[in-house]
């Protein structure tokens, strides 16, 4: 990492935005949003700004209005694009910026998430992530029929450590000099460098080894959200990334404490091991004017019907500089970046890159260049060797 204690950002990507009419702004374009041009267009936007990465909202429902139930509104937007489809084709389009699909784990199989993050990885020379989600959602549950009883809350995310405990097990299947590729002896890989995880879970079993050879980070980045403490275990658990609302700095911090804790009781040979982030979470609507910020929000909320909350996120409204004051204020809580939802991105997308990014850079808290080629890289996280090579060594 920089010798400077800089602020890592990132930005949430979904449809038009966080806000559920921001389709309907100026410049939201909303004819476009199902389409590559779209998407690869505000990709190189974040990453003109510097921002290390940029995750992708998926689901496996369409999106509603109602915490349980699908609704009826024909005026919000509905339907997306699958997120690791959207990153991989994006991915040839980009340089340095990370790519972060979110994939719900609940109805997920654990071989096909590692093999499609693989993938990206491989596409993206280095730059992929994963962004764990589960769902109790019912009219999610039905599409798949799986299960006589959908999981408790606390299961699913008992259900997502065990999911990705399989996934990073997958990615180490295979040494990093597994391929051979030599013509003129005609072997193209050392089968003695692929391994068998023959992991069990109490969710999962899976005997490996992956089809796709190791990642070029050698583990993708994985992040997760909690909306509440329900999460923090498996952010612990199971996360390189977690990504913590930032209501308050009391909240925060006590939110961090509890985290790290947790990480801190997995011990030294597990999770403890490992380097965690932990990001401040924010929908952002940002003007030269807070008032007109404020208005802008409010305009939307009559449009919508509703008053909008942010979906788990604290709104902000307001200047870049004093959103900047904020996110040096809860960077003191214990946080390493932020996650920033721009409410319209049309509109609060650009801002973050060309006002909130220069203010954070003229306060030395933002970077100036891309220090880095991979995720990893830019977040200061070491490629960590496969630990079945480990093994492998010390069995001869």
């Amino acid at each position: 990492m920089s010798a400077v204690s800089e602020i890592h950002l990132a930005v949430a990507l979904d449809g038009a935005g966080g806000h559920p009419v921001a389709w309907r702004e100026p410049g939201a374009r909303p004819a476009a949003l199902f389409t590559a041009r779209y998407w690869a267009g505000v990709v190189a936007e974040a990453e003109a700004g510097l921002l290390d990465f940029v995750t992708f909202d998926d689901a496996l429902a369409l999106q509603s209005a109602s915490p349980g139930a699908q609704d009826a509104r024909t005026d919000l937007v509905r339907g997306r694009l699958d997120a690791v489809l959207t990153a991989a084709r994006v991915a040839p389009l980009t340089g340095r910026i990370g790519l972060v699909p979110g994939v719900t784990t609940t109805h997920t199989e654990p071989f096909h998430v590692s093999k499609a993050v693989a993938t990206l990885d491989h596409v993206s020379r280095g730059r992929a992530g994963l962004d764990i989600q589960v769902s109790g959602i019912p009219y999610e549950e039905r599409h798949f029929g799986r299960r006589p009883v959908p999981l408790q809350e606390d299961e699913l995310h008992e259900e997502a450590a065990d999911h990705v405990e399989a996934v990073r097990r997958l990615w180490d299947s295979w040494e990093d000099d597994a391929e051979i590729r030599d013509v003129a002896t005609g072997r193209f890989v050392d089968r003695g460098k692929l391994h068998h995880i023959d992991f069990e879970g109490q969710h999962f079993s899976v005997r490996g080894p992956s089809i796709t050879p190791r990642p070029p980070q050698g583990q993708p980045v994985v992040t997760a959200r909690a909306t509440d403490s329900a999460a923090y275990g498996l952010i612990a658990r199971a996360a390189d990334i977690g990504f913590l609302p930032s209501r308050d700095t009391a909240g925060t911090r006590a939110a961090v404490t509890a985290v790290r804790g947790l990480r801190e009781s997995a011990g030294p040979g597990g999770a403890g091991a490992r380097p965690l982030h932990l990001f401040g979470e924010l929908t952002v609507f940002l003007d030269e004017d807070a008032a007109a910020a404020a208005d802008r929000l409010g305009r939307l909320d009559e449009l919508a019907g509703d008053p909008y909350e942010g979906g788990g996120a604290p709104v902000f409204t307001g200047t870049p500089a004093r959103l900047a004051d904020l996110l040096q204020e809860h960077r003191e809580a214990g946080l390493s970046g932020f996650r920033l939802r721009p409410g319209v991105i049309a509109h609060d997308l650009p801002a973050i890159t060309r006002t909130l990014v220069p203010e954070l850079r003229r306060r030395g808290l933002f970077r100036r260049e891309y220090e880095a080629d991979t995720l990893r890289g830019l977040l200061g996280l070491d490629r960590p060797a496969s630990r079945y090579a480990a093994s492998a060594l010390r069995a001869s």
